[in-house]
């Protein structure tokens, strides 16, 4: 779990917060006792809160804690940091710590884009990040990760490889002046304490650095392999049609991001000596710039501070893996037409290993692939139409002859994409609505996992005679992950004047999220919301 939190409030306007927050009331409670208005910025850009989001923190043992900082830099152009780690020894052995939590601390001000980041330790990469588009006068946000997955890469000093590429100069005068330290938790007294997936993989092994996607990887794993994870870490990013892949549409559509025969159709694959070896739908992130930078200047997309990697089980190849030798992984983005950039895949594969076995036999024994059905439906008019529909299903099962016995994994993957996408031929008027699933069961053994995620998108803008661009957004990520349901929605209604100075914008927007986790002995409940990019509303409900 990641949570964003400001530092507090440090200039006009923050004081409402403060108090409400000691008096235990709402801001929408102070301001009706008070008999006043929440104070508005004279122009909404000026000056806002700090990032905040909804989501719960991260909880820590009550045991002795450790920090280290591995990262510390300004960062203003393409240049990385690059430095040693060296892990505690003051909080139990290395390698084994109840949990380690990874917190980027984040200052900029001025003028500036959102810029993608990543931090390495290893070669692998722990968090993949994007940064806030500032205030004036400045703002303060602060990530944080549970990375204890990685703890046997952390167990040994690393090379540090640290970058947010950035571009100061005149025009945009915003520096990134940012800090990266990892707590680690000594052990819990009765047992330690499992990561965020389970007990810790035995060795995590980075196939490419921070921005690559990864193609033509060679990958060797130890032979008495039994459980095999990949984690891929995909954005469409660089402010280019694949940033909004979403929005893509096919050769025969007259719209100004023109993609392949599949249109906005995308699928992320893992192969294996050419054989497909798992799917995933794309998260449909959203940077703190897109569509209108006004909607995120307070609470961002869910995850566009802390990328989600998408995971691949992979276990079902570990006997062909097992074998010594190197073998050839890719991993791809379908949809994307030939030719074209934009999508980053940085991946780590993560191995448990059979620790009284040192060769694990075994084979592939059920291999069904269909192609993706993909169908898109193009009307022209005064309105024009491209209505999206995809899907597929890959299922795979393998046996390996461990210690315990001989033990079959079968996973299967289904992904469905649905998009509707309607603009006029100006496009002063583009309204876009995705959906898409993507639903796994993991069969390991006795053992079954399952876990369905949908992820939704419904944005609608306008560009109006006075050249007032409004965007109306609602967005949506959601997922049952064996009997625990995550509902985290974000709504936001934004409009500025475009072509003109900063400061006469003339900017209003409203924002809020909400934040729903519930399960056995399970239930956490907040919900946030802003207006002006003033922090209106913080209630945690039961």
């Amino acid at each position: 779990m990641t949570t964003i939190r400001t530092r507090g409030a440090r200039r006009a306007g923050r004081t409402i917060t403060l108090v409400a927050a000691a008096l235990g009331l709402t801001l929408t409670a102070l301001t009706t006792a008070a008999g006043a208005t929440t104070p508005v910025p004279s122009e909404f850009g000026t000056d806002y809160h700090d990032p905040v989001t909804a989501a719960p923190p991260i909880a820590t043992p009550h045991t002795r804690s450790c920090e280290v900082t591995v990262a510390q830099a300004k960062f203003k152009d393409s240049t990385p940091y690059t430095g040693p780690y060296t892990p505690p020894t003051a909080c139990g052995t290395p390698g084994h710590w109840s949990k380690v939590v990874l917190r980027l601390d984040g200052s900029v001000a001025g003028r500036q884009f959102d810029r993608l980041g990543y931090v390495d330790i290893g070669g692998v990469q722990m968090l993949r990040t994007s940064t806030p588009e500032p205030s004036q006068d400045g703002i303060d946000w602060s990530v944080r990760k549970d990375v204890t997955r990685y703890e046997k890469t952390l167990s040994a000093p690393q090379p540090v490889d640290m970058l947010i590429g950035n571009v100061v100069n005149d025009t945009y005068t915003g520096i990134l002046d940012v800090k990266v330290t990892l707590t680690f938790y000594a052990p819990e007294p009765a047992a330690r304490t499992a990561g965020a997936s389970g007990s810790a993989p035995d060795q995590v092994i980075p196939l490419s650095d921070g921005n690559s996607v990864t193609t033509g990887a060679r990958l060797t794993t130890p032979r008495n392999s039994e459980r095999i994870l990949a984690e891929v870490y995909a954005t469409g990013s660089g402010g280019g049609c694949e940033e909004f892949w979403y929005s893509a549409v096919t050769p025969s559509a007259s719209y100004s991001c023109q993609g392949g025969d599949d249109g906005p159709y995308r699928e992320v694959q893992v192969t294996i000596d050419g054989k497909l070896a798992g799917i995933a739908s794309p998260y449909p992130n959203i940077w703190t710039g897109g569509w209108s930078p006004y909607l995120w200047s307070v609470i961002p997309s869910p995850t566009a501070f802390d990328v989600r990697p998408l995971e691949f089980d992979l276990t079902p190849f570990a006997a062909l893996l097992n074998d010594g030798k190197a073998h050839t992984v890719d991993v791809t983005v379908a949809g994307v037409p030939a030719g074209q950039t934009g999508w980053s895949a940085p991946t780590n594969i993560l191995v448990w290993q059979d620790a009284h076995k040192s060769v694990v036999t075994g084979a592939l024994t059920s291999y069904k692939a269909g192609d993706p059905a993909v169908t898109n439906t193009y009307t022209d008019g005064a309105t024009r139409t491209l209505d999206t529909t995809g899907k597929r299903r890959l299922t795979l099962s393998g046996y390996l002859n461990t210690s315990h016995g001989r033990v079959t994994t079968t996973v299967d993957r289904r992904l469905t994409t649905a998009v509707t996408h309607t603009w006029t031929p100006d496009e002063t008027t583009d309204n876009q609505q995705g959906r898409w699933t993507d639903d796994q069961t993991v069969r390991r053994g006795a053992v079954t996992s399952r876990t369905d995620r949908t992820y939704t998108l419904d944005g609608r803008s306008t560009i109006d005679a006075d050249n007032r661009l409004r965007v109306i957004m609602s967005f949506g990520d959601h997922a049952r992950i064996d009997g625990v349901r995550l509902d985290d929605t974000y709504n936001g209604d934004a409009t500025f004047t475009l072509g003109v100075p900063r400061d006469q914008r003339h900017a209003i927007a409203t924002t809020s999220e909400h934040y729903h986790l519930r399960g056995p002995g399970l239930c956490y409940d907040h919900t946030l919301g802003t207006e002006q990019g003033v922090l209106t509303k913080d209630e945690q409900g039961r």
